[in-house]
């Protein structure tokens, strides 16, 4: 058993804003930035990293939970502003080596040989989805709760879903994931656990609790830390019963008849007709998507549904290519002119680069997926599978 594991101290890099320890052979990473919604900076994922590396291969840590106390938000994603100030600045550098290391931590996570189990609370957005979701494939699981608030927004902003979302979004039941990847809409607990983003839930008044369980119960393996958080939750057959009563499954119909045809032009006609042909709650869901995606970014939305269409391959291919777009989507896209509109005047008027998406032409979406370097040269070169 390491040192660290016996002597369980909290750690953390200067105004990293994540606290790292290990209790009864469990390795814990707590988000501390609760004044910007535990934003992730550069230095925050850096922390991250450097404990999965040291538990990876610890005897003396069985699983890793990431958390944390502040309730508004889990993580929001990655601090924006701060990118949008590079970018200006003429620092493409600091926007590539916050990319780059980002997306190095989600790939860290996915491919974790011991159970990384995340609890979200409150807003789990962007980045925050790329610190959460790879537990699915590690053994853990995504805990989620009542005031979880679950998206990636990005279109909002001119961005596409990245940290490896295309990856989850591709393997989401029927078109839920072109859905949520060209509208950015928000899911709940319920709808989360119903899309398959979220594998566990309890309310968050009972997590206290838990913890304390965790904190001091004896665990022989990762998999009976799992067990117990299971044991904890709602029991399966319930769970189920909340997914299929979620406002999303209520919608997948819908979903799939409109979010499966070939480009957003065709889905927004679609959904002009169903808005058109009467009254009642699917002209009404209709008219409320007709809305968004007059809202978001023609151009924004057209990368990311061809985002999900091409993340059939593995994790490592999908962050690679979120890397190639961040370049192209901050050059040549519409993601600077989303952040002021959003976050920095919120005038909430933002100029795209294309008035409508019928305006945007398949070249213009080919020309966003061009890679700024080769594949020997590439930054994330050494990522495998």
């Amino acid at each position: 058993m390491s040192h660290e594991a016996n002597a369980s101290p909290t750690s953390a890099e200067p105004d990293a804003h994540v606290l790292t320890r290990v209790a009864n052979c469990i390795g814990y990473i707590e988000l501390e930035r609760p004044q910007a919604l535990n934003a992730l900076t550069t230095a925050m994922v850096r922390t991250m990293h450097a404990a999965l590396d040291r538990w990876r291969d610890d005897p003396g840590v069985l699983a890793v939970i990431v958390r944390t106390r502040h309730a508004r938000a889990f993580c929001a994603g990655g601090d924006i502003r701060s990118l949008y100030e590079s970018y200006r600045a003429g620092d493409q550098a600091a926007l590539d080596t916050f990319f780059c290391d980002e997306y190095r931590l989600n790939h860290a996570i996915f491919t974790f040989p011991k159970p990384y189990i995340a609890m979200l609370n409150g807003v789990v957005m962007g980045g925050g989805m790329g610190i959460s979701q790879g537990a699915h494939r590690t053994g853990g699981l995504r805990l989620v709760g009542p005031t979880t608030r679950m998206a990636m927004p990005e279109t909002r902003i001119g961005l596409f879903p990245d940290v490896g979302m295309g990856w989850f979004l591709a393997r989401t039941p029927g078109a839920i994931g072109r859905y949520l990847a060209v509208t950015g809409e928000t899911l709940d607990q319920a709808s989360a656990v119903y899309a398959g983003l979220a594998d566990a839930s309890l309310d968050e008044a009972a997590w206290p609790a838990l913890l304390d369980a965790l904190e001091s119960e004896p665990f022989a393996s990762g998999a009976e830390v799992v067990a117990r958080i299971r044991e904890a939750a709602l029991p399966a057959p319930e769970l189920q019963r909340v997914a299929e009563g979620s406002s999303l499954a209520t919608a997948r119909g819908w979903i799939d008849r409109h979010f499966s045809l070939a480009d957003v032009p065709a889905m927004l006609v679609s959904l002009e007709a169903a808005q058109r042909a009467g009254e009642g709650a699917q002209a009404e869901w209709a008219g409320q998507m007709v809305e968004v995606l007059r809202e978001r970014s023609p151009l924004s939305m057209a990368v990311s549904l061809e985002v999900v269409s091409r993340a059939e391959g593995t994790m490592a291919d999908c962050l690679s290519r979120d890397l190639d777009l961040t370049r192209s989507s901050f050059a040549m896209g519409d993601v600077m002119e989303g952040i002021r509109a959003r976050i920095i005047d919120k005038d909430n008027y933002p100029h795209w680069r294309f008035e409508n998406i019928e305006d945007v032409r398949r070249e213009d979406v080919e020309r966003m997926f061009e890679r700024p370097w080769s594949l020997t040269d590439h930054p994330l070169r050494e990522l495998i599978g």
